[in-house]
């Protein structure tokens, strides 16, 4: 059984600490979920996952899965759990997000969508109900509703039309999922996702109807897609007005570690972004006194750790000069490390938060720390 219990909320901000139980296991928030596209963190083994990084739950994408290896594999070998050896709780995109990034390879109707595959362009249709489908197939805990992302900018007309297909969609998912049931013998929820571009009108209405559905878990969507930081505040916080204090909140693909905090602190709970694993592989590091460029020369002769903080074993025992070295060389490893050191870094950094929530102190830590965070070293 999925369920959500608030335990602690700051005084002086709206950030929240909370339990989010599932029957993989339990997942404390504020988190943040490591992105696992195509049944893997790239470059990251699950026992790393669990026991350097303290993934609670890791993302993986339907569109992706449904392509490579495809639902028949999901249900010979019991579900995507089995399949990638993960025994945490795992949340599903619906593909929503890859299908509006395909742009001129896909055509949207009130039906679904028509979409033709990056690998092959061998021609598919995702619809409201085979999504719910496929996801059930593919075995997440957490299943996310089929929606259109809007692009960043976007006229009022087109957000406002994409909204109400959204939530007609929304009708249709909740309709199929509650039709269906699970395939492996564990709990499943679905999550609606809120729309409305930039537009607070929008946004309002959008997190009105959400909420109303009474779903578990609400989701908001449509942002970081290119909007100034400004505007995907603003409208975090006009969503977070409005939904319901019990149930947990997730951003969706939300974002540098500033941008995290500063949405814990408007009141999200839930987050997922590839930047910290992309960026590891460009060779950016984040830490807590600043961001990394690994491939700059000046670390061509420091013998320091990676990172002395603690938030990731493996940057205590290797040096930014050996890193240094693995980027120039192009070994596999430098990514690796870089990719362990920003993940470890993200969670220690939400769990974290988590304490200054429930010691009262969140407010005052994250002013303090966000201009560190900031910092290019």
């Amino acid at each position: 059984m999925i369920s959500y219990q608030l335990q602690n909320k700051d005084a002086e901000s709206k950030a929240r600490a909370g339990v989010l139980s599932t029957d993989h296991g339990d997942i404390m928030t504020p988190i943040f979920m490591p992105v696992g596209t195509a049944a893997t963190v790239k470059g990251i083994h699950q026992k790393e996952l669990k026991d350097t990084i303290n993934a609670h739950i890791i993302l993986g994408n339907t569109y992706h899965l449904y392509l490579r290896p495809g639902t028949s594999i999901f249900e010979q070998v019991g579900g995507l759990h089995k399949f990638m050896n993960w025994d945490g709780p795992i949340l599903t995109d619906s593909g929503g997000y890859q299908v509006y990034s395909l742009s001129g390879m896909r055509k949207i109707k009130e039906e679904g969508v028509k979409f033709a595959s990056h690998i092959d362009g061998s021609k598919h249709l995702f619809t409201p109900e085979n999504v719910m489908h496929i996801q059930r197939q593919i075995g997440a805990d957490i299943i996310m509703a089929f929606d259109e992302c809007t692009p960043y900018p976007c006229e009022y007309k087109y957000a406002r039309r994409s909204m109400h297909m959204t939530h007609r969609w929304l009708e249709r998912c909740i309709k199929a999922f509650n039709e269906g049931e699970p395939l492996y013998g564990y709990d499943q929820v679905l999550a609606p996702i809120i729309q409305g571009s930039v537009y607070k009108d929008l946004r309002q209405q959008s997190a009105e109807y959400i909420a109303n559905t009474d779903m578990p878990i609400n989701a908001i969507g449509g942002l970081s897609v290119g909007e100034p930081h400004e505007d995907l505040y603003a409208m975090t916080e006009v969503v977070t007005d409005i939904l319901p204090e019990e149930k947990p909140r997730y951003l969706m693909g939300v974002g540098t570690p500033d941008n995290i905090l500063e949405c814990i602190g408007l009141g999200i709970d839930m987050f997922d972004c590839v930047l910290p694993s992309r960026n590891a592989r460009h060779g950016m590091l984040y830490t807590y006194d600043g961001i990394i460029n690994i491939k700059n020369a000046k670390w061509k002769t420091c013998f320091e750790p990676i990172d002395a903080s603690g938030v990731c074993q493996t940057s205590a025992v290797h040096t930014k000069a050996y890193l240094h070295h693995l980027f120039k060389v192009k070994e596999t490893l430098g990514a690796q490390l870089a990719t362990l050191q920003n993940l470890s870094f993200y969670l220690h950094l939400v769990g974290e938060a988590r304490q200054q929530i429930i010691n009262g102190s969140f407010r005052s830590w994250k002013d303090a720390l966000i201009p560190k965070l900031q910092h290019r070293l």
